[in-house]
């Protein structure tokens, strides 16, 4: 112990102490700034990638409007030069003048008037006549009448009608252009039996819905009537 007691360190320890913790403290910060300085920035890293992806993006619509210019004046420069030409072809065409008519060259002279004059006349009393004989072979020809076959279906009341009298009935109806034909009785049920009769109609004189209203007129007999068959002439 005597041969420490000249020695100092043990009386400033304190002061040891004090200067060892600084010196770890000091270290601690160094340590950890050089931890922080090796950490990316998020935040900043994104906005360089998308300013870089704009940047990018603005480059390619440029190349793209460039390209669209230079090729819209290609096409521009390409329909001027073909425009003169077209204007030249087709300006002799329309500016072409029309042949002038031939000189006559016997000065206006007709040798054959006479002979042409001749022939016209006879051209023109030819198709006269045959005007004349067209028109009256078109007078004798028969005009077509358009007429219909009619087939009615008259039916009476019961089975006890008289279907000789219904038939005789309906053959008074008389009208120009009305003309009766075959009959005969088909049965329907029960025993009762209808008037099938046939007629040619003009149609110019004679209404279906005439003939029929006229048939019905007929009650003592008729109970109806239908249109079994029709046929145009």
């Amino acid at each position: 112990m005597s041969a420490l007691v000249h020695e100092k360190v043990w009386l400033d320890k304190t002061a040891y102490n004090d200067a060892e913790r600084n010196y770890y403290e000091s270290l601690s910060k160094m340590d950890n700034v050089a931890s922080l300085s090796g950490v990316p920035n998020t935040e900043i890293n994104n906005k360089l990638n998308s300013l870089e992806k704009e940047n990018s993006d603005l480059k390619k619509a440029i190349d793209d409007l460039r390209k669209l210019v230079i090729s819209l004046q290609a096409r521009v420069e390409s329909l001027e030069a073909s425009e003169p030409s077209v204007s030249k072809s087709a300006a002799p065409k329309a500016a072409a003048p029309a042949p002038a008519p031939a000189e006559d060259s016997d000065d206006g002279v007709d040798l054959f008037g006479s002979d042409d004059e001749e022939e016209s006349a006879e051209a023109a009393k030819l198709r006269e006549e045959r005007l004349a004989a067209y028109n009256a072979k078109k007078s004798k020809k028969p005009v077509l009448i358009a007429k219909s076959n009619i087939i009615l279906d008259v039916k009476p009341w019961d089975d006890e009608t008289d279907m000789k009298a219904m038939e005789d009935a309906v053959r008074t109806i008389s009208i120009d252009g009305l003309l009766w034909g075959a009959a005969k009785l088909v049965p329907l049920a029960f025993g009762i039996h209808k008037l099938q009769i046939s007629c040619v109609v003009e149609d110019d004189k004679v209404s279906i819905d005439w003939l029929t209203e006229e048939i019905e007129k007929l009650e003592d007999f008729v109970q109806s009537v239908d249109i079994a068959a029709f046929n145009k002439v």
